[in-house]
């Protein structure tokens, strides 16, 4: 066989007991785990915990797991499901913007000035994404940072489509009004390039 071996072929190897199978899941997927569980818990130990029992979790119960199936929904469904359970548990509200904004985005290669400028705008926006309530919180993540549809989002969290179009509508009528505020608070940070 050429090339990589599908999610599928992995699962049914796993479900077998091959655990290098696991181990190629695990390359494949952690990146949109971990950045999903940050995004939603703001924590990074956090997100380091979820991502392994993440994939702990896929080893346990890898014979549950439809092979026939795409394996990311799957992933996102438990990481939302660990992100609850972290939320009720620590009922934190502080995160580490700048380690969310590092993987979030990449480096960039503009003059320092540019970067600070698109740094504190990227913590405006964390600050008040972090400031919604875990609900809206996942399906914010979800939709803008993951790009999935409502239809998939609905699929992982197991509600219906109008539930997460509610959330997310309120969700962002939310964050508006918070950057909105926040921008009438801080003129200075009110105006254009030219």
């Amino acid at each position: 066989m050429v090339g990589d071996p599908s999610d599928g072929q992995l699962v049914v190897r796993l479900q077998s007991g091959d655990l290098d199978a696991l181990g190629m899941l695990y390359e494949r997927h952690k990146t949109c785990v971990y950045r999903t569980a940050l995004g939603i818990t703001h924590d990074t130990v956090a997100a380091e915990d979820i991502l392994q029992d993440c994939f702990l979790r896929l080893h346990r119960y890898a014979y549950r797991v439809d092979h026939s199936l795409p394996l990311q929904p799957w992933l996102y469904r438990i990481t939302t499901n660990l992100a609850y359970n972290w939320a009720r548990k620590s009922k934190k509200g502080q995160i580490s913007l700048d380690e969310i904004t590092e993987c979030l985005v990449g480096p960039t290669h503009h003059s320092p000035e540019w970067q600070v400028e698109v740094q504190d705008e990227r913590s405006r926006i964390m600050d008040a994404v972090a400031s919604l309530t875990i609900n809206q919180r996942i399906v914010i993540v979800l939709f803008y940072l993951n790009s999935l549809s409502v239809k998939e989002i609905a699929t992982i969290l197991e509600c219906p489509v109008g539930t997460v179009k509610s959330r997310l509508y309120h969700g962002r009528e939310n964050l508006r009004r918070k950057l909105e505020t926040r921008t009438q608070l801080m003129p200075e940070m009110a105006y254009g390039f030219t």
